[in-house]
């Protein structure tokens, strides 16, 4: 027997081995439903959260990456600006220089011959020495100029070799990112371009089989062709870490002609999707869409919009792989405390089956106990009947012979005296009747 303690009004109470037993474990599912309980939750936001981040993380990165380019390119083309102001600036420098040494030759020139002139013709010897020595110095002078020039040519070739370079450069790295640019605007152009029939499909399926042996060769991604209970997904996309799924994915794909007349939007599309996602049993819901092609918010990335279906996200093309591969990282972190709740819940289904084979065995014990209860408790009644219906004939019995012995005794206590007391007549033929047999007449006491 255990003892038990009210903590309200401190009364100390026995019970059984076995009621005990049954109020520890009572105690201790109520206390393991609520850990798990709580577990779960906090898995769940931390998975929330993690998403949250990783999704902010790869737009940032985006914008990032592309403001990096465009403040590249700028940088380039005003590099490119400053090299041809260079070059021109050099360029007009060196022919100023050269003008100004060819002027001031042609000063020399000027101002010799005008010593020359001036000169008498005694002095021819002297002026023809100074003429040699002038020629000479022209000379010299063409020399210098000569030498300038090549200079000046030198300096020319090497500048326009250098712009030619800068130039090349300049123009690879243009044609680099004109191709980015083009990459980009192509990009955009596929996002705002409405691919008719299954080409999204096909695409998207494409996307995955590109990737499927190096990143997810145990996953599941197929057609989703069960339409039992009236609807169908596109795509399914279930992966699998040590036998036990951690993360499952319902696809939609979602695209419309320019021609069409009623353009619909991503969110009529939004409740069908939940629906298939529950019936199919899978967790998270991504809408592929080429819808709303004018829409910046599904044009800039990843859109999760959990805030009218849970874990439900919208997404372009190209950001396919983007969202399969989010969704497993975080997914795959929460895959050992999957096992551990899969463990416990094992463990808690056996506790439960024992539990509930025990309870068998105690309401079929229950169940004949009470029948047998029932039965000996109608077998006591029964034999009560009896006994009180023989009481009651033995009270009859008894009440019959004390009637009979009270008879009896009136009988026997019956005498000629009691009959004739008071009764003169009676007296007088009794009298009559025993003088008639020869008796001696009655005293008054004699027996009938």
């Amino acid at each position: 027997m255990k003892e038990l303690k009210c903590p309200n009004c401190q009364h100390v109470f026995k019970v059984d081995e076995d009621l005990f037993e049954s109020l520890a474990n009572q105690v201790r599912n109520a206390a393991f439903d609520d850990e798990v309980c709580r577990r779960t939750d906090d898995i769940r936001q931390r998975i929330s959260i993690e998403f949250q981040a990783k999704a902010k993380e790869i737009e940032n990165n985006f914008s990032r990456r592309l403001s990096e380019k465009d403040m590249d390119l700028v940088k380039r083309d005003s590099e490119l600006r400053s090299a041809r102001e260079r070059l021109e600036s050099l360029s007009r420098e060196k022919e100023a220089e050269f003008d100004k040494k060819i002027a001031a030759s042609n000063v020399e020139i000027e101002r010799l011959k005008a010593i020359i002139d001036r000169n008498d013709s005694d002095r021819q010897i002297a002026l023809l020495e100074e003429r040699q020595a002038t020629a000479e110095k022209l000379r010299l002078k063409d020399n210098e100029i000569a030498d300038l020039r090549t200079s000046a040519a030198t300096e020319r070739n090497k500048a326009i070799e250098r712009e030619n370079n800068l130039k090349q450069q300049h123009s690879l790295e243009l044609r680099q990112k004109q191709e980015l640019i083009d990459y980009y605007k192509e990009l955009k152009a596929r996002m705002s371009t409405k691919m008719i029939g299954e080409s999204l499909e096909i695409h998207c399926q494409n996307e995955f089989n590109r990737l499927r042996a190096m990143m997810y060769p145990n996953a599941y991604f197929d057609k989703d062709n069960d339409a039992s209970d009236g609807t169908k997904g596109d795509f399914i996309f279930r992966d699998y870490a040590d036998g036990v799924e951690y993360i499952s994915i319902m696809f939609e794909m979602k695209n419309e002609n320019d021609t069409t007349a009623t353009k619909h939007r991503n969110e009529d599309f939004f409740a069908k999707l939940d629906r298939d996602r529950n019936k199919k049993g899978c967790e998270y819901a991504v809408l592929v869409s080429m819808l709303e092609a004018d829409n910046d918010l599904y044009n800039e990335g990843i859109v999760d919009v959990s805030y009218r279906y849970p874990k439900m996200f919208v997404i372009r093309p190209q950001f396919f792989m983007s969202v399969i591969s989010m969704l497993s990282q975080a997914s795959r972190k929460s895959a050992g405390y999957m096992r551990q709740l899969e463990d416990a819940r094992r463990q808690s289904i056996d506790v439960t089956n024992f539990e509930q084979q025990l309870n068998l065995f105690r309401e079929g014990f229950d169940r004949n106990y009470r029948l047998a209860s029932e039965k000996f408790r109608s077998a006591i009644e029964g034999i009560d009947k009896s006994i009180a219906s023989l009481q009651k004939i033995k009270d009859a019995l008894l009440s019959s012979e004390n009637n009979l012995r009270l008879a009896n005794d009136k009988a026997e206590a019956l005498t000629i005296k009691k009959l004739t007391r008071g009764n003169p007549t009676m007296k007088v033929k009794f009298d009559e009747a025993r003088r008639a047999s020869s008796l001696p007449p009655s005293d008054g006491n004699d027996d009938f």
